[in-house]
């Protein structure tokens, strides 16, 4: 098999795509809309008390990772459920682990906030 030829089309579809999923993605699950309020809160709270740029830095890099877990955890979710809607002991524990790995992602998104916003408040 060859390989395939570049095509910037193809790249721009590409991008049109992950952006349909996104914009689906927020319609449809709610913990997206709850992540979207937060990420907007944040950006104000970091605009509004001047974090510096190595801050505002690892705020972002904390935002993407809740956000990149929440993505995966709906995509584990989801096929899960393609497999099947009985109660599986086996699909519980996978979904469980994902979740957990939204969890731990947005727990250490809140102790990096509290870090640099509760010096700046106080």
């Amino acid at each position: 098999m060859e390989p395939q030829k570049f095509s910037v089309r193809d790249r721009i579809k590409s991008f049109s795509y992950a952006i349909a999923g996104i914009r689906e993605f927020i319609r449809r699950e709610h913990n997206a809309r709850i992540h979207l309020a937060a990420t907007i809160a944040v950006i104000i709270a970091a605009w509004a008390l001047h974090v510096s740029l190595m801050e505002a830095v690892a705020l972002t890099l904390v935002i993407g990772l809740v956000w990149i877990t929440e993505l995966l955890n709906t995509c584990i979710e989801r096929m899960a459920d393609l497999i099947t809607r009985e109660r599986n002991p086996h699909i519980k524990f996978i979904k469980d682990l994902a979740a957990g790995a939204v969890l731990v992602a947005s727990a250490i998104a809140v102790i990096v906030g509290l870090f640099i916003f509760i010096p700046r408040i106080l």
